[in-house]
């Protein structure tokens, strides 16, 4: 017979019993498998963009036509001999040029998160730090040295964008940890170094005949155009390799970025060695895009903003969304700059900035005012 009289004073209860989805390991997974489902359904809609991107232009090619010719490309087929002109625009012209796209955007993108993190502040960007610009007066060297006849898929181009910006990011952070500088003042350095290595550039410019002027033209613009399934291998090799290697260290940058040095170090994180280490990496991811696509600087600024406003801050799902969203901006950009003013080409880079200069300064003023 149970009563509803009260518990004797020092009488133990029985504890209420505890949810499992209010475990924390069980949030855990909860918010885990929400995030997994948010890159999935961001891998599909990038999917979507670049098999979209290919069905745009002034050729006369449909959507139907367009999907058709990536399934052929993909299995493989009869190509009818009617059907080879619009089988070539895709495959040969736009598909390459999408994938390239997405590659160097996603690259960039990636770049700029582990920079963002890394130093713990969120105006860094391979830009701001002067690594683009740096990669690319090394391009528009090799350029000049080979006479204006240099791909950009040349490893004479890739190494020389590689060399310039290396020695850049080891000068601007051998100076700011010499110097014990602050952020603020490391991206003032940065500004500084981009300022030189635009005037060299345009130094280069100056002395280029017309043929290199031009090639060297499309690097300070930033374009896709051209592209080649050789340079779509490049970049994507790059990134497939490099994006891994910085997932492996995603708990020691979320250990820098959140808790600072000191307690990172505290949990057996080798700040220096991480953050120089995981630096060089992003220079690398950044360089090789800018020696195949030119400069191009809001993708690694903006792009890794989208991805956290999407997914959050934690580097295991914000490094794969930053590839994915600095990815299709650049694809979205490449696509208005061939369709706006067509048969024109607009360059991606003015496109990029033109779109992402309005998204920064939305960014930056929510900020603010959720504050």
């Amino acid at each position: 017979m149970t009563t509803d009289a009260p518990a004797r004073p020092g009488a133990r209860t029985a504890p209420a019993p505890v949810q499992p989805a209010s475990q924390p390991g069980g949030l855990r997974r909860a918010l885990g498998n929400h995030r997994l489902l948010v890159l999935v359904v961001a891998a599909v809609v990038t999917v979507a963009v670049v098999a979209g991107s290919t069905a745009v232009g002034t050729s006369g090619v449909t959507f139907a036509d367009a999907m058709r010719i990536l399934w052929l490309r993909v299995a493989g087929g009869t190509i009818d001999p009617d059907f080879a002109q619009a089988y070539a625009i895709v495959a040969d012209l736009r598909l390459p040029r999408a994938l390239l796209a997405l590659a160097a955007g996603a690259a960039l993108s990636v770049a700029g998160a582990v920079m963002q993190g890394l130093l713990r502040n969120p105006l860094v960007s391979p830009f701001t730090l002067g690594v683009s610009p740096a990669a690319a007066f090394g391009a528009s060297l090799a350029i000049l040295l080979g006479g204006g006849g240099v791909a950009s898929s040349n490893p004479l181009v890739i190494l020389s964008a590689l060399a310039c910006a290396g020695l850049v990011t080891m000068l601007v952070l051998g100076l700011a940890s010499a110097r014990k500088m602050a952020v603020a003042t490391l991206l003032l350095l940065g500004i500084a170094v981009t300022q030189l290595f635009e005037a060299l550039t345009a130094g280069l410019q100056y002395v280029a005949n017309e043929n290199t002027l031009q090639a060297i033209v499309r690097w300070t613009l930033g374009s896709v155009n051209d592209a080649s399934w050789t340079e779509v291998r490049v970049m994507g090799a790059v990134v497939v390799v490099l994006l891994p290697l910085l997932l492996w260290f995603a708990k020691d940058m979320n250990a820098i970025a959140f808790a600072g040095d000191d307690a990172a170090r505290s949990l057996g994180v080798n700040v220096t060695v991480v953050r120089v280490g995981l630096i060089l990496v992003s220079v690398l991811l950044a360089s090789v895009a800018v020696s195949l696509c030119g400069v191009i600087g809001f993708v690694g600024l903006v792009g890794p903003h989208i991805a956290r406003l999407i997914i959050g801050a934690n580097h295991q799902y914000l490094l794969p969304m930053s590839a994915l969203s600095g990815g299709v901006l650049l694809v979205a950009a490449d696509t208005i700059g061939r369709t706006v003013v067509a048969p024109s080409v607009v360059p991606v880079g003015i496109v990029v900035a033109m779109l992402g200069a309005p998204v920064f300064i939305y960014l930056i003023m929510t900020r603010r005012a959720s504050k």
